[in-house]
């Protein structure tokens, strides 16, 4: 077993301070808090190493999961990344300035368009994902395959209903 930690601290301060208040969920959802912080600066650094920003990676690694030749539609854009359309066309567009993706017509739409991602785009999304795994590994070095199957499955569970509102 592992020695406490500071959310153990916090919650025995919380009992003693306020006994008749249930703290329970702080033993969960605090380290889940201070976990997304230090994966947020695995990410930022994954990131920074390619120079991109963060939501430049949203939007070039929901093009890289769509396979050769690497495009989706705006709208497809929209759905991955959980943006406004507004907010994505600027993202479309300063992408394109960068020389990240390129937009084409729609071959099966003419009125549609295509965000498809530029041979540049795809070098600085791959060498970010590879940078976020080392990153990620790093995060999760205390458990081994089987718990952090387990881990995975419990938080699956936890976020599904906050997964169908969005």
């Amino acid at each position: 077993m592992t020695s406490r930690d500071e959310v153990d601290r916090i919650v025995e301060a919380w009992r003693r301070e306020r006994p008749e208040l249930d703290v329970e969920p702080l033993q969960v959802l605090s380290r889940v808090s201070r976990l997304a912080r230090h994966l947020d600066r695995a990410r930022k650094h994954a990131f920074a190493a390619s120079g991109l920003e963060p939501w430049e990676f949203d939007v070039l690694s929901a093009l890289r999961r769509a396979g050769s030749p690497y495009e989706l539609s705006p709208k497809a854009l929209l759905q991955q990344t959980l943006v406004s359309s507004g907010t994505m066309t600027n993202r479309i567009d300063r992408l394109t300035t960068r020389g990240l993706v390129e937009r084409h017509t729609d071959p099966h739409d003419g009125r549609g368009i295509l965000v498809r991602m530029s041979t540049e785009g795809r070098e600085r999304v791959d060498l970010a994902m590879d940078e976020l795994m080392v990153g990620e590994a790093a995060l999760l070095r205390r458990l081994n395959r089987a718990d952090q199957e387990r881990l995975a499955a419990l938080l699956r569970l936890l976020g599904a209903d906050f997964d169908e509102s969005a």
